[in-house]
C-alpha cells in the first residue's frame, strides 16, 4: 500500500478494530453469565463491522491486493454472522 496519510489511517484503523474484536472474543470465552457473554460478543460484532467499513473504503480506493481485500471482506462477513448468531442463541 502507498504510504499516504489516508492509507495509513485506514490501515491502522483496520489493525486496531480487528485486534479489538479478537481480544474481546477471547474475553467472551471467560465470562460467567450469559449477559456478560452477550455484552462482549456485541463488542466483537461492533469492531468487526468497523473492520468491514475500513476494508470497504480500502476496496473503494483500490488500495492493496484485490484478491486479498476480497478474501478479507468475505471473512469479516462470516465472522459477523457467526458472532451475531451466538448472540441470538444466548438470548
Amino acid at each position: 500500500m502507498d504510504k499516504s496519510y489516508e492509507n495509513e489511517y485506514y490501515k491502522n484503523q483496520l489493525i486496531r478494530s480487528s485486534g479489538s474484536s479478537s481480544l474481546n472474543f477471547g474475553e467472551s470465552q471467560g465470562t460467567g453469565t450469559d449477559k456478560d457473554l452477550i455484552f462482549k460478543l456485541t463488542l466483537v460484532v461492533k469492531e468487526l463491522k468497523e473492520s468491514r467499513n475500513s476494508l470497504k473504503i480500502l476496496n473503494y480506493i483500490n488500495e492493496g491486493n484485490q484478491d486479498f481485500r476480497t478474501f478479507l471482506l468475505i471473512e469479516v462477513e462470516e465472522l459477523i454472522a457467526i458472532a451475531s448468531k451466538m448472540i441470538i442463541n444466548k438470548k
